[in-house]
């Protein structure tokens, strides 16, 4: 068995404990309202949010390892399933309490990954070249300027755009990863824009995903982003890098992205909140009010 298939299972387990970490940290920074990369810095004091990024890199490493010979359409499902991991950590850890209809939405998402690894062919990348290095620079443009005008959006939309728009750039990074892992040498790896696309590409898509876990349901956010992030990358997965499919199984790997995909765009929907900063503050405020009138002179 290859390599890629290990470094796909620990990457779901990392990305699951990841998101959980930077959920709970986000809940306890001050909220942004606006597209404020000081978000970072002020979640980056916290040693909750440092782990779950610590947690996230390695899964992300392990996601690049593993994009060497799987395709795209595999490994940004796979991502989504991290977000089981998460729902369960929270239901043990956090008390989360999840209604019937996420709980049939996460069976949901194991069933399409599952057909979605049956289906796949482990094969090497083809190079993107200087077109596709200007198109990923583009993309990157174009999802920062919109988060400056989703930054304005509060409650679950606000979660679900930013949420979507950092999954368009951890896709970006995705597409710019697979070849970029094909690499032999130093020097053509660290020489190569790919590379620095990636970073920056990860960069807003981390910032995009902070400010999103601040406004609404945790599982809302990272499922809008897995969703988002998911359908681009396939299709140029499929298209442009030369992502292949077992012969006679291009039905089970259709319907096991459809229900992949399906499950994590229900979960944005049907998902709980389990952070909300304004809820959270109105209750402090009342409650330091009553404690200042049961002790103020009568």
């Amino acid at each position: 068995m290859s390599a890629s298939w290990l470094f796909l299972a620990a990457m779901i387990a990392a990305y699951g404990v990841a998101n959980l970490l930077q959920s709970v940290a986000a809940a306890r920074t001050d909220l942004q309202a606006g597209f404020n990369p000081r978000l970072l810095l002020s979640l980056g004091k916290r040693k909750t949010y440092l782990v779950g990024l610590f947690c996230q890199f390695a899964g992300f490493l392990l996601a690049f390892l593993a994009r060497r010979d799987l395709p795209l359409f595999l490994v940004q499902a796979a991502v989504a399933a991290g977000l089981g991991v998460t729902t369960l950590l929270g239901v043990l850890i956090l008390k989360w309490r999840l209604p019937k209809a996420e709980v049939a939405l996460l069976g949901a998402l194991c069933g399409g990954l599952a057909g979605l690894v049956v289906s796949a062919r482990p094969a090497p990348s083809r190079q993107l070249g200087l077109a596709g290095d200007i198109g990923l620079a583009v993309v990157l443009l174009l999802v920062g300027i919109v988060g400056i005008f989703a930054a304005r959006l509060h409650g679950s939309h606000g979660s679900v755009a930013l949420g979507s728009l950092a999954g368009v750039a951890f896709s970006a990074a995705a597409v710019a990863s697979r070849p970029l892992a094909g690499v032999h040498s130093l020097h053509q790896f660290v020489t190569d824009p790919l590379l620095y696309l990636l970073v920056a590409h990860s960069v807003v898509g981390q910032l995009l995903l902070g400010m999103a876990m601040q406004r609404g349901s945790t599982t809302s956010a990272v499922a809008a982003m897995d969703a988002a992030a998911a359908v681009p990358a396939a299709a140029v997965g499929l298209l442009l890098l030369g992502d292949e499919i077992h012969p006679g199984r291009e039905w089970l790997g259709a319907a096991g992205f459809l229900v992949t995909l399906v499950a994590v765009i229900g979960l944005s929907f049907y998902a709980e909140p389990q952070h909300h900063h304004q809820q959270a503050r109105s209750r402090v405020t009342v409650g330091a009010g009553s404690s200042r009138s049961a002790h103020r002179p009568t």
